[in-house]
């Protein structure tokens, strides 16, 4: 194989992702003990073990008052960001056999179970295999984990776990800890599959559909996956059209961020406007979830005209996208403030 050619054992960085529970942690365990019974030293690695719980919340509309029911949420949190990061900084450090000092962005707790008992890569030559169990919502953030693969010459591949959004929510209020239903329906919206045919990168995927076949099934899939990805590591040349590729989401992500930023702000002061006509209690919380809805709707549709579009990235053309969610937001707000004077 490529790597051990190289020097390095084989290995392969495998992405799982979907819609809170969709079944990606479930099917995690089950690759790794088929990878473990081939001999294969493997990790899961859970975002949501890793990750402190208060770095990915919901939040309240910001006029002070609230009574928890009225949230303004946004999934593209700038402190979750940071977390996810250092996880993967965490795993470069562990690739490099380096020695580092406890990341306080993540759990040491949950990084020991998950990696303590592997030796580093340099220290085992049987073939190494990292599951790495999140969301991965975005091509970005799946970009990311391909550029540390091919930093250190491994396999990399993407199982994506597809799920009726109804159905995650159903489950998800199962959990010990669910996650808000909001949150997950605004992901779905704006959740990008695997695309290997606009994305080389992404040639090395699978869909699985989360509502058929057992969990065995699926995990023979994935190790076929791997296996192939294994003795196909990316090359560590990186040619112009990847590098624009790469600019291109980076840009995209920047300006909806800003955007987001923006949109909260403007949700969050139409409800304080509502709270002071006063409108009744469940006309607002019926007002925070159209906005909500609205917002979600308009921020996956401006991502998809940066994408298209390289020309709409300026600060300023963020600027008239606020705009046109703020004429929104205010269309919103007199219409349910009209039918409440009807009434």
């Amino acid at each position: 194989m490529a790597a051990e050619a190289a020097g390095r054992p084989a290995g392969c960085l495998c992405v799982l992702c979907g819609l809170p529970a969709a079944g990606k942690s479930t099917l995690a365990r089950e690759v790794r003990g088929a990878a473990s019974r081939r001999g294969w030293r493997a990790a899961v690695l859970s975002y949501d073990d890793l990750i402190p719980e208060d770095a990915f919340q919901t939040r309240e509309a910001e006029d002070g008052g609230g009574s928890g029911e009225l949230v303004t949420s946004s999934i593209d949190h700038t402190d979750w960001k940071l977390h996810r990061r250092a996880v993967l900084q965490r795993v470069d450090d562990f690739l490099e056999g380096r020695g580092v000092p406890a990341e306080p962005r993540i759990s040491g707790a949950a990084w020991e179970r998950s990696l303590g008992p592997l030796l580093p890569p340099a220290a085992d030559r049987a073939p190494l295999l990292l599951l790495l169990d999140d969301n991965f919502y975005y091509a970005s953030m799946r970009y990311e984990v391909f550029q540390l693969a091919r930093k250190h010459a491994l396999g990399f591949c993407q199982v994506y776990l597809r799920c009726d959004p109804d159905a995650c929510v159903s489950r998800n209020r199962r959990r010990c800890e669910p996650v808000p239903a909001g949150v997950v329906l605004e992901m779905a919206t704006r959740l990008e599959p695997p695309n290997p045919r606009k994305n080389a990168w992404e040639k090395n995927s699978v869909p699985l559909d989360a509502s058929g076949g057992s969990p065995e099934r699926h995990a023979q899939e994935v190790m076929a996956l791997i296996s192939s990805a294994l003795s196909d590591p990316p090359s560590p040349l990186e040619d112009n059209a990847e590098r624009t590729e790469a600019g291109r989401l980076a840009c995209a992500a920047s300006a909806v961020h800003q955007a987001d930023r923006a949109c909260r702000r403007l949700v969050s002061d139409a409800v304080k406007a509502a709270r002071e006509i006063p409108v009744p209690p469940e006309d607002l919380r019926r007002l925070a979830a159209e906005l909500n809805e609205s917002k979600a709707a308009f921020l996956q549709g401006l991502r998809r005209r940066l994408l298209r579009d390289a020309s709409v990235r300026r600060e300023d053309d963020v600027g008239r996208a606020a705009d046109a969610f703020d004429r929104q937001t205010k269309e919103i707000l007199s219409r349910i403030t009209s039918e409440k004077k009807r009434t």
